[in-house]
């Protein structure tokens, strides 16, 4: 199911041990840390394999998370607006990743831009609650999708590069 390089990746991002969400008070805060933590070893580890394909912040809280991804497609880069919020039932629910600006361009989303990660990722972060966070994600999530998803939309000329945009 899983390829190597994923693989590789996956096991350079640190496993979480807090379960709790974000009306669990303290116990948040030191999950809040564990996804932090997280997430910068996994930015370091895309960066040192030069991977480097998101930029993400939150809220003061942590409950509400934005910022960019991208793709890399033909030398071309197509950057995408990433948000996301954190169910109360994190992280027993994962969190449902959206592209606003795809949203009803393909028939793997949901309203609003919310990815589809049901048939394969969401088994997946059942099986791993809760040792997977917001690194994991987008490793095993929203990665895929782009390099599923992107190249078809491309190919389909339902996306163009900016470039092209400004030459019409």
């Amino acid at each position: 199911m899983v390829d190597e390089a994923t693989k590789k990746s996956l096991a350079q991002i640190p496993l979480l041990k807090t379960k709790a969400g974000p009306r669990d008070g303290e116990l948040w805060v030191t999950r809040l840390k564990e996804e932090y933590q997280a997430l910068i070893k996994y930015v370091q580890n895309n960066k040192d394999s030069d991977n480097d394909w998101f930029r993400l912040e939150s809220n003061k809280e942590g409950t509400r998370w934005f910022g960019k991804c991208w793709y890399v497609h033909e030398l071309l880069k197509y950057e995408f607006d990433l948000e996301f919020d954190i169910p109360i039932t994190y992280p027993t629910t994962a969190p449902e990743l959206a592209l606003p600006e795809l949203d009803g361009k393909t028939a793997k989303m949901y309203r609003g831009g919310k990815i589809c990660l049901t048939d394969h990722f969401k088994p997946l972060w059942a099986r791993n609650v809760p040792k997977f966070g917001i690194a994991h994600a987008l490793s095993l999530g929203l990665g895929p999708w782009l390099a599923v998803e992107v190249p078809d939309l491309i190919q389909k000329q339902i996306i163009t590069h900016k470039s092209e945009q400004a030459e019409k």
